[in-house]
């Protein structure tokens, strides 16, 4: 059950720093409501996932899933341009973020 609420913090980061950019610097009300509240429920996630896991374990993956989910979202939804030496280290990132579970205890 850890391993949920650490990956649902991740997936509510990359919501939160969406909602961030889209509030355009917290001067739209909506969206700067929408990015606490997913910060509530990344940081509610995170807290009970290291009830149980490391926190040596824990927040890299939680700021990994958040990277890379961001920077697919930034792609994807915001028109970002990324190299394809870039790429290359996302997905280093991805493969640490593997490893690191799948290592792990």
């Amino acid at each position: 059950m850890a391993w949920l609420y650490l990956t649902i913090a991740g997936i509510f980061e990359v919501v939160w720093a969406t909602f961030m950019k889209m509030s355009n610097g917290f001067h739209k009300l909506n969206f700067t409501i929408l990015t606490i509240i997913g910060m509530i429920i990344s940081f509610v996630c995170l807290a009970e996932a290291t009830r149980r896991l490391p926190m040596s374990l824990a927040y890299p993956i939680w700021t990994g899933i958040g990277a890379v989910g961001s920077i697919i979202v930034g792609v994807i939804f915001f028109g970002d341009h990324i190299s394809p030496i870039t790429w290359v280290f996302v997905g280093c990132l991805l493969i640490g973020i593997i490893g690191i579970k799948f290592t792990s205890h």
